[in-house]
């Protein structure tokens, strides 16, 4: 069962939140060129068969996003034939999605960096208004890793990390007077949902039981901790650092340290867009594809801090964003600061680009761990509808990207978490058997 806040002053933050995400419109605010700092690449021959030369893409203003983000800024969609590819700024997910609903053709969007697992949800018809289903490709993955999860600064003492048991004790405490513990998350079904129950169930808190589980804006987040209206929450960055930096809280755990290299965000696009324009897809798949190379360069790292820090983009201090890009993790507790972690987001090496079917397949069977979607769901006929890494995998041959930059299969194989549970992507239905908390 998931609760409801009650508190008057619980309420005003959460309603704020959403009442300014209304007064932006479903249209969120379009972005061109940001005009940083950042010299363009000098355009090659732009790619020719290209069916359009435009596309309106949504993000959101977080560290994700940086792949997008530079190859606007670098002009590597204008290298690619797409000169007209426009960014669309949007002040949650829940907006992203329903822009993706509307199309271009009504305002708003073709494709949009989207959490791995909303295509899936929008194509079936769990999420989209009136539950019309939504056909959606994925056709790349945008990062991995560099997540976290984060709690305010009256669980100093428990040093919350990987261990969520620590808190447990409270947990049940405070669920016996009434006064549930409350965690946030971005969107319900999303990475840091999915991650968040995981953790949590991992150490003996039942997710939908024995917490509140809130959906809270990204930016909404810290002002949320700071009234002591949430105890903590999942997300990216830069909100974890902002917290940190507000000694509000500290970070329990970078979500690499909970799932080395775990697929992230993705590229979705609709499919009748994709249907009607291959070439196109396939030619910002290939901007993108060189974005993210630059992005993984370690001399390019702090310079992506400083483009993404933009007004346009991010709209945080560099201070917020740049410490965990180049590796360096203050946790903000006595837990010691990590220099030179391997424990940092990627957007290109160790195959982060490419969308994994196996990652696909985790993310359906959590969902349905926690009764988001049927355990009847046909899980490959739903992935090999929706994940489209076969125009990935075309992008990279006109790219001439050598064999140990494309993955041989569409699996990683067997994925290990923290807590010792193995995922093989050839039994899902024997892993989520051996879960011992779960709805489904």
């Amino acid at each position: 069962m998931e609760h409801l806040v009650n508190q008057s002053r619980r309420k005003f933050i959460l309603t704020a939140g959403a009442t300014a995400i209304v007064g932006l419109g479903l249209k969120g605010c379009s972005t061109g060129n940001s005009g940083s700092q950042l010299a363009p690449i000098k355009a090659a021959s732009a790619a020719g068969g290209n069916e359009t030369t435009k596309a309106r893409i949504g993000f959101i203003g977080q560290t994700d996003a940086a792949p997008l983000v530079i190859a606007k800024v670098k002009e590597l969609f204008a290298k690619h034939g797409m000169p007209d590819v426009e960014l669309v700024k949007q002040p949650s997910w829940g907006v992203t999605r329903d822009n993706l609903q509307i199309g271009s053709a009504g305002g708003g969007l073709d494709g949009a960096m989207v959490l791995s697992p909303m295509p899936y949800h929008m194509s079936m018809g769990t999420i989209t208004v009136n539950n019309k289903k939504l056909p959606m490709y994925v056709v790349a993955r945008l990062n991995t890793g560099g997540q976290g999860i984060s709690v305010g600064n009256r669980y100093q003492d428990a040093n919350v990390s990987l261990d969520a048991s620590k808190i447990k004790e409270r947990v049940e405490r405070e669920r016996a007077a009434g006064n549930y513990l409350r965690f946030a998350h971005t969107f319900k079904g999303g990475n840091s949902d999915l991650m968040l129950r995981y953790w949590l169930a991992a150490g003996g808190i039942d997710p939908n039981q024995d917490v509140i589980s809130l959906v809270v804006p990204g930016s909404q987040l810290v002002p949320n901790i700071k009234v002591n209206n949430i105890d903590g929450f999942c997300v990216g960055d830069p909100w974890h650092v902002r917290l940190i930096n507000q000694k509000l809280g500290y970070t329990a755990l970078v979500t690499n340290e909970f799932w080395q290299d775990h697929p992230e965000k993705a590229l979705s696009f609709r499919s009748d867009w994709v249907d009607r324009h291959p070439n196109a897809t396939k030619s910002i798949v290939k901007a993108l594809m060189e974005a993210q190379q630059w992005c993984d360069k370690p001399d390019n790292r702090l310079q992506m801090a400083q483009v993404i820090s933009d007004p346009e983009w991010a709209k945080v201090p560099v201070k917020d964003v740049k410490d965990r890009l180049t590796g360096t993790i203050d946790y903000g507790n006595n837990r010691p600061v990590a220099a030179n972690s391997p424990n940092i987001m990627r957007y290109w090496d160790n195959h982060a680009s490419y969308p994994y079917k196996s990652h696909d397949l985790w993310f359906l069977t959590e969902n349905m761990r926690w009764g988001q979607i049927p355990t009847n769901t046909d899980t490959k006929q739903v992935i090999d509808r929706v994940n489209r890494e076969d125009i990935w995998r075309a992008a990279a041959k006109e790219l001439n990207l050598t064999a140990e930059q494309v993955p041989a299969t569409t699996s990683r194989g067997v994925e290990t978490f923290f807590d010792g549970v193995k995922f093989d992507p050839a039994n899902p239905t024997a892993y989520l058997n051996s879960l011992k908390i779960k709805q489904a």
